[in-house]
């Protein structure tokens, strides 16, 4: 279980690593549709190591709201040209980014190294490290990418980074919490998506540079 749960764990950051390299919408939401599949079979397996009924209901919720509802929502609301056609711009370059991402990655390694001293069980020492630099590298995404939707994408990467350290963490976390969780998550998705649409309806594009420079008559 410890292997498989490392197996996930590895591929849910190379999936992160591919959200920031990828040029293209429809590639990112690919990936976060992955990305979101490994996150909900790690909380399988840590479901079955602790037989928590709570996570095994936390994994289809994460396998039904965040690998199939929100990457459906996505790709309903936004229009053709903006998640196929179109490709994402961002501040770095790709290959500077991924060098910049991986220092940020080694880098959670060591923001965590003294809570692995308190917490010592495998599943965290996979789980933290890995969710935390998630969450980093989510807000990272944010930073360097300058299309609204490519940032979207960030802002839901830096969440199941988040989830990915916390059900290592509080494996007994009540139900009602990650439903809530879970439906924050399709909310801020919904409102974000619903937005840029009508930005790029209205302007013409979701580059949050050019957006800025906008003026009301």
């Amino acid at each position: 279980m410890v292997q498989l749960n490392a197996l996930a764990g590895g591929l849910f950051l190379l999936t992160i690593f591919g959200i920031i390299a990828v040029r293209q919408i429809i590639g990112g939401l690919r990936l976060f549709f992955i990305q979101s599949i490994l996150l909900a079979g790690s909380a399988c397996i840590l479901a079955y190591e602790f037989a928590s009924i709570h996570l095994l209901a936390v994994a289809a919720i994460t396998l039904g709201v965040k690998a199939i509802l929100i990457p459906w929502l996505l790709l309903r609301t936004l229009s053709h040209e903006v998640h196929a056609r179109r490709e994402i711009t961002q501040v770095l370059n790709i290959p500077t980014s991924l060098l910049v991402a991986a220092a940020i990655t080694i880098l959670a390694y060591f923001i965590v190294q003294p809570l692995l001293a308190v917490w010592s069980t495998a599943f965290i020492r996979i789980n933290l490290p890995i969710g935390t630099a998630g969450l980093l590298l989510g807000a990272y995404t944010v930073t360097v990418r300058r299309e609204a939707l490519a940032q979207v994408l960030g802002v839901l990467t830096m969440e199941n980074g988040a989830f990915l350290a916390g059900i290592s963490i509080a494996s007994n976390l009540p139900l009602i919490a990650e439903l809530a969780a879970a439906f924050d998550v399709l909310i801020i998705a919904m409102v974000m998506g619903l937005l840029a649409r009508r930005i790029h309806k209205r302007v013409g594009t979701t580059l949050v540079g050019q957006m800025a420079t906008l003026k009301e008559e």
